[in-house]
Order: C-alpha cells, then structure tokens, then sequence
C-alpha cells in the first residue's frame, strides 16, 4: 500500500505527496493508520520512520524548489558539464524507489539528470541526509540506485550510437573526415603508434650546461660568461661616452640659441633645433641598440655551441687536449678597465642573520637575514678582482637548474615597460651580460604584455556577460573600471615574473605592482601589497625558489614622511604578515626550510636599522644557543 499519490516533484504537487525528490519543500505527512499503529504500539521500525519524517515537515528540507534534487557539484563537475552541453543533450529520468517500515509501504521519487555528473556515494549520502531515511534501508537504496544510473546511462549510449549510425546511413556524416578522425585519435592514444616525443633544443642544452656546471668544466665556463660579460660592458661604456658627448654639445647649441632668443631667432627656430636634437639622439640610440643586440645574439649562439661541442668532447675518453685546455683556460680570463666608471662596489654595510622554528607541531627552521642594502646589489656583477667573478657567480649557476632558486622582488608600477624608475636600472643591468639560457628582458616582457592584455580581454568580456560576478568575487566597479581604461596595464597586487640566468646572485624576479598607497602610514594586511606578496610566496613553495629577497618597507627609496614611528610600523606590518605567511608554507610544501631576506634602503639610519633588529626576534621565533658547562 502506498503512502500517497506518485507523481513529478512540481511547484503544484500536494503538500501530502510521498518522500519526494524534490528537494523537500516539504515532507509527506504519515497515514493517520499509520500514526495510529504508531500509537498502539507499532514495530520500532516504523516509530524511528515517523520521528524521522515529522523532524523532515518540521523544515529541516526547507530551501530547495520543489521537484528538484540541489545535487552538490564540484568544480571538476562543473567543467565536465560544460564540456558535455555541447556534445549531448540532458534528459531528465524519474528514479522510484520503494521500501517497507512494519506493515507500511513508501515509495521515494528523485528526479535525476542525465548524463549524471555526480558521485554515486556523495548523491546517495544526501538523499539519505535530506529526506531523513531510515538507515536499515541504506545500502539496499544505494545498490538500487547505482544500478538504475548504470542502466539508464547504457540505455543514452545505445540511443546516441544508434542515432550516430544512423547519420552516417543517411549521408548527414562524411565518412572519409571520420575515419581522419578516428584514425588520429587512435594514433595519439595509443603508445605504439603514437610519436616519440623529442625533447627541444632548450632541455638538450640545460641538461648539456647542468652536467658540465658540476663538473671540472665550471671554472671555464664562468670564465668564458665572465669574457663576453667584459666585451659587453665595454660597448655600453662606448655607448655612454657617445651619448654624453652628444649632450653636451646639444646643450651647448642650446645655450647660444636661447640667447639669440627674441634677437635673431623666434621660438620656432628653438623648437626645430629642439626636434633635430631628438631626432640625433634616437638616432644614434637605436644605433647602440641594434649593436649590442647583434652582439648578444652572436654571444649567444657562441656560447650553447661551444658548451654543446664541449659536453661531447669531454664524453670521448680519448680526447686528452680538451683536458689540457680546461687547466689553461684560467689564465686567459679578461680584466676590465677600472677607469670606465661602471665597476659596482659592493655596500652592504649593515647585516643581522637569525635562525627561527616556525610550526605547531612538526617545526621547520628558517633563516632570515636583515639587510641595509639596494635591491639591485643582488644582480650586478663584481668585477673590480679576478677572484669575484668565482664567488659571486659559481653557486648561482650550480643552482640555475636546480630546486633551490634565489628571487627578488622588485616594487613597481601598473605599466609593464623598462623606461623608468627601478625598471629601467634593473633592465640595465639585464643587458649588461648576455643571458644565454632565457630570452632577453625586453622579449620577456613583450610576452607578459600579451598575456596580460589577453586575460584582461577576457575577464572584461566576462564582466559584461555576468555584471553580478565582480562583486560576488570581492571585486568592485573601480576595478572594472580601471580594466576598461588599459588593459595593457595591471592592478595593484598583481606581480609579473623575468627568468634570469646572466645576474650575479638570483634566478627570478617578481616585479611586485604597487601604488602610491604604499607610502601612506594606513595600509593594513588587506592591501593588494600584502596580499601580493603572499602570492609571491606562494609560488615560491611551488615552484623550488627557496631564497626571496623582500623589500621591508615596501619602498626601495627613503623620503620625507617615512619618520622613525613609520618606519616601526610598517616594518611590525610586514614581519608579522610575513611570519603568517610562512606558516601557511608548511601546508603548502610540507615544510621545507627557507631563506627570507629583508632589504631596507641604504639610506637609513644604523639607529633605525638596530631598532629593526631588535624587533625580528620579538615577532619571530629565534632559536635560542645553549650553553653545556662540565661540572667538575
């Protein structure tokens, strides 16, 4: 005997329909024989059931529209959905399930969608959760509906094959891009008829420069990088000097127009000279700069052919010359003039190390360093002795390939050029020695260009489809806005990264973007900085960069405003966002022990530099040294 009428969960069912799929607006009310059973002392069964399905009426189902089923999808789900809704339709089945409680008879109606996208179990688990089912009947309920989604999925495979067959009966389906069809997908899936998979020009040779960096060979070839680093240095002085001297004497035909200024000449006159002195020094700038890119190309190409015909040499154990020219290459390592003016000095005059225990349960140690230095002291070459080359150089390029990368982060603005500011110093420095492993900073930069243009296209058509979807996603209408302005240009928070493999002590560089805001005393550990740098140091778990070099004030200049209080604390802001944030790097790595360098400008005071390090260890978890005294 039934419970009630059968029927589709609709916004027009009865409210005294049987246990429904429909999400359960509401729940069937029991029979009164039933209630009646209950009362004189029906089966325990059927007392659980009622308790059951009156807590169920009691709103416990509440928030689903009737005659549908919320079924959890995931992000996995979704995305299959996605993929499917073009390639077949969805079909709606009625899935009926009936059970017994003592002398009662239930009937469970779900209607589900086709082709079903979700866990059997997890879609089990919430008809069961939902409409409150007793537990005698769950795994006879769970048998009968894996079976039912198994023969109903076979049933849509047997009537889309046929309809297939029957298009290609018919004519609809031509038969030779079929067969094309099949044919490659057969040939890609499975491995005997698929094609070897050669590895590219770039793995060949990383490999190729890995071995020999870990070999004998090493000393050569920091010496050979550190020759082309010398001839490149050498046409940028040239350049320098030619450029100085234009200005000058530009400068000085200036001086004697202005003066014949209203006498002889008007300010047309000026303005021409003005357009000619432009003109001659882009001129002669995109002479120099064709120059030194000819000249790195060939570097280039040089050096991975040499390093290639090298690493075969060395393979070959009856070539003893090339031994012989690996103990004489030292000694024809190259100077450069100490009189062209460009020799970077090393300044890191004030320097504090600590070792923490950072972790709940399973400590991992850390080391920080507290630095007065500038940023760009990390990738400039020391080239004023022979012996700085080896130091500065030899562990950088033992690491190049390796899961313990050196980065930097460097504070810029939204536009992602290299003419101004800190962009244009570090871009400087780049093009003083051929990178030989990456692209140069300027192709690196024309590609994050492009990728960055074509997201922001994308996340501005989709703003337009969905106007609800900033909001919902903690964006705003400034941000939108902002987007529609440029959107070659990006937002506050956001970072683009440069591989380097021609700078003396990094790998990667994070160019951090950062407003004005920064400078402002206000900021909290929800500005797009912080949050930022978080990021940052999350690639840096993912990606085996195991030393980051931070600036701590978030400025690489001192000004005016940035008295000692601010400087306190904006500095408290960062070390203890930062310790937060490392913390969460042991769920992200497992906890491997990490190098974190704090930079503060070389124009700070040794004052504020002490107070700075007094404050590390109060924030930070410093490991403490024991002392072991023998009692005699």
């Amino acid at each position: 005997m039934s419970c009630g009428r059968r029927g589709r969960g609709s916004q027009h069912s009865p409210p005294d329909r049987p246990i429904h799929g429909g999400g359960g607006a509401r729940a069937a009310a029991p029979p009164r024989h039933f209630r009646r059973q209950v009362k004189r002392g029906g089966s325990a069964e059927a007392a659980n059931l009622l308790a059951a399905m009156r807590r169920a009426q009691e709103g416990r189902g509440r928030g689903w529209p009737r005659g549908r089923f919320p079924a959890w999808r995931g992000p996995e789900s979704q995305s299959k959905m996605k993929a499917n809704q073009g390639r077949s339709c969805t079909r709606e089945r009625e899935f009926e399930y009936k059970f017994s409680a003592g002398n009662q008879r239930f009937v469970l109606t779900v209607p589900l969608k086709f082709p079903v996208q979700e866990n059997v179990s997890h879609l089990h688990g919430r008809l069961m959760l939902l409409h409150n089912l007793p537990c005698f009947i769950e795994n006879d309920l769970k048998q009968f509906l894996s079976k039912f989604i198994e023969e109903e999925t076979i049933k849509d495979y047997d009537r889309e094959a046929e309809a297939a067959l029957e298009a290609v009966k018919s004519g609809k389906v031509d038969l030779g891009y079929l067969a094309d069809a099949w044919a490659k997908a057969y040939k890609e899936t499975t491995l005997e008829h698929a094609n070897p998979e050669e590895p590219s020009w770039d793995e060949d040779f990383a490999d190729v420069y890995h071995d020999l960096i870990h070999s004998p060979a090493s000393e050569t070839l920091l010496n050979l990088e550190h020759n082309y680093f010398v001839s490149i240095s050498e046409l940028i002085s040239e350049r320098d000097v030619e450029l100085k001297k234009l200005r000058e004497r530009q400068g000085a035909e200036m001086d004697k127009v202005m003066q014949e200024l209203g006498k002889t000449l008007t300010d047309q006159d000026v303005n021409e000279l003005a357009a000619q002195h432009f003109e001659c020094q882009q001129d002669l700038e995109n002479k120099w700069t064709s120059e030194l890119k000819q000249s790195t190309a060939i570097q280039k190409q040089e050096y991975q052919e040499w390093v290639i015909k090298l690493y075969q040499d060395l393979k070959n154990p009856n070539n003893s010359s090339i031994s012989d020219e690996i103990k004489v290459q030292p000694s024809q390592l190259r100077e450069s003039e100490e009189g062209n003016g460009r020799i970077y000095e090393e300044q890191r005059q004030l320097e504090e190390s600590f070792t923490i225990h950072l972790g709940a349960q399973l400590k991992t140690m850390h080391n920080l360093r507290l630095l007065r230095a500038d940023m760009l002291d990390f990738c400039k070459h020391k080239r004023n002795h022979r012996s700085g080359v080896k130091l500065h150089r030899l562990q950088t390029a033992m690491s190049l390939y390796s899961t313990s990368l050196c980065g930097l982060v460097l504070l810029v603005d939204n536009r992602i050029s290299s003419y101004s500011g800190i962009k244009r110093d570090f871009a400087t420095v780049c093009q003083e020695c051929t990178d030989f492993h990456f692209p140069g900073i300027q192709k690196q930069l024309e590609i994050v260009q492009k990728v960055v243009f074509s997201a922001r296209a994308q996340r501005s058509s989709k703003s337009k489809r969905h106007p609800d979807s900033l909001n919902r996603d903690g964006g705003s209408e400034d941000k939108s806005k902002n987007i529609e302005r440029n959107q070659s240009n990006i937002l506050p928070g956001e970072f683009y990264i440069t591989r380097h493999s021609n700078l003396s002590e990094i790998h990667v560089a994070f160019h951090l973007c950062v407003d004005d805001n920064v400078r402002s005393g206000n900021i909290t550990a929800r500005d797009p900085a912080i949050m930022g740098l978080r990021n940052i140091l999350k690639v840096c778990c993912t990606h085996d960069i195991t030393t980051i070099s931070i600036p701590l004030l978030l400025v690489h200049d001192m000004s005016e405003e940035m008295t000692i209080p601010w400087c306190l604390k904006r500095a408290e802001l960062v070390f203890k966002c930062v310790k937060g944030f490392m913390m969460e790097m042991a769920s992200w790595d497992g906890g491997i022990s990490r190098t974190v360098q704090f930079l503060v400008p070389q124009t700070i005071s040794e004052e504020m530099f002490y107070q700075l390090s007094n404050m590390l260890p109060q924030i930070f978890r410093v490991s403490s040294t024991l002392t072991l005294t023998s009692k005699h």
